[in-house]
């Protein structure tokens, strides 16, 4: 009895022995463990391996310029610059051709001056982020939603276009990309069709530019069956988190934008800024229609230059002129009138100028379809349908507008 007893007892203290060394083995990882964690914790401008809600490592903020944990990062990160370097803009602007996109505005867009400006401070602003970020200097990103107001044929969509090329060019934006939308392509018929119709707009847009014509069409008070207010709040919740992916242009007539942020304040909060487009000029309309002209191969004589000043004049006092795109289409008309000239003399030779010269005719009789009186005009309008005038970018994007396309 006493030898089983005794290995008992042996086989008890051996048992008891293990389970202090794995408990003791357990503490000591785990103050290890913490060990490790404080120790990186407490290095400057270090995670501390801490998990979010969704299991993924949080992030951590950027260390403040002019600290010591952006000292550390200077001396770590080999592209940052140290802090007595210094930068050139004119670096700057080479590397993105930026001299390139504000000199076409300037070229291919008539008149717009106070737009110009603003495009231009925006373009200064982020060329000095850029030069900030190379030391290691961070700020939040500015808010480039905007809403471009005025007539139709001002210019807004073009300068959307190229709002989104600049704001690519200075790495603001993925691609760059504009996708042209309005009511139809935003808000559904039926309940649940609205918020996958936005999405999949949006989904296009990232990276890019949406850009949302007449958009007070999105809120309609007299229908409470409307799903307008549905496409507005998601497109609210989205610029205001996904600022960094997405730049919204609301664009539309000046006092029904007005009336609609009055209605959706929320909206009018994300707008950071607000550029009006004011109707052109004679000497200006005249101006865009030399320049269209130009591109598409084409040109007027001094006697049907006239005639066309005389013509756009008239133009400007008639109901739904629409400034750049009733010039376009003046000028569609008037080379129909041009081609049906030349080809009616079949057995007469023309020159290559013949071939690229309007004259006053050409302007007169298209000016007397547009006068002359309802019925006139609607015969004109029958038996000469506009042909799309062929030429520069710059030109045709002035007066198109084109639907949920990228431009290439």
């Amino acid at each position: 009895m006493i030898v089983p007893i005794v290995i008992v007892t042996i086989f008890a203290v051996l048992a008891g022995l293990a389970v202090i060394g794995v408990v003791g083995a357990v503490r000591s990882g785990r103050s290890s463990e913490a060990g490790q964690v404080a120790r990186v914790g407490s290095r400057p401008g270090a995670a501390v391996g801490a998990l979010s809600h969704s299991g993924q490592p949080r992030a951590h903020p950027r260390p403040r310029a002019g600290s010591r944990n952006g000292d550390r990062r200077r001396r770590r990160d080999p592209d940052l610059l140290p802090a007595g370097a210094t930068v050139s803009f004119d670096e700057e602007r080479k590397e993105t051709d930026i001299d390139g996109v504000l000199s076409s505005l300037d070229s291919d867009l008539v008149g717009l001056v106070p737009i110009k400006r603003k495009v231009e401070q925006i373009a200064s602003l982020l060329l000095v982020d850029r030069a900030r970020n190379r030391f290691g200097l961070t700020a939040p990103r500015p808010n480039l939603h905007m809403c471009f107001t005025g007539p139709p044929g001002t210019g807004k969509t073009t300068m959307a276009l190229r709002m989104a090329d600049l704001l690519h060019r200075l790495g603001y934006l993925e691609k760059g990309q504009l996708i042209h939308a309005m009511r139809d392509d935003l808000v559904g018929e039926f309940v649940g069709h609205t918020a996958p119709k936005t999405k999949r707009v949006l989904d296009r847009a990232m990276g890019g530019v949406l850009f949302i014509d007449e958009a007070y069409y999105l809120y309609r008070a007299a229908d409470s069956k409307d799903y307008g207010q549905e496409a507005i709040d998601i497109l609210l919740q989205v610029m205001e988190n996904q600022r960094e992916n997405l730049v919204v242009i609301l664009a539309g007539y000046k006092d029904r934008m007005e009336e609609f942020f009055t209605v959706n304040p929320g909206m009018q909060s994300r707008i950071a800024h607000h550029l009006d487009f004011v109707p052109y000029d004679l000497d200006e309309l005249v101006s865009i229609g030399q320049l269209m002209l130009r591109e598409a191969s084409y040109n007027m004589s001094s006697a049907a230059m006239a005639t066309f000043r005389d013509h756009v004049e008239q133009q400007m006092r008639l109901p739904g002129f629409a400034n750049a795109r009733s010039v376009r289409n003046s000028l569609d008309r008037a080379r129909l009138h041009h081609a049906h000239r030349l080809a009616g003399n079949a057995g007469q030779r023309w020159t290559r100028d013949d071939l690229m010269r309007l004259e006053p005719d050409d302007i007169v009789d298209e000016f007397r379809a547009r006068t002359d009186g309802p019925d006139s005009a609607a015969s004109a309008s029958r038996s000469a349908p506009s042909v799309q005038l062929v030429g520069g970018a710059a030109a045709r994007e002035q007066a198109n507008r084109p639907r949920l396309t990228e431009p290439h």
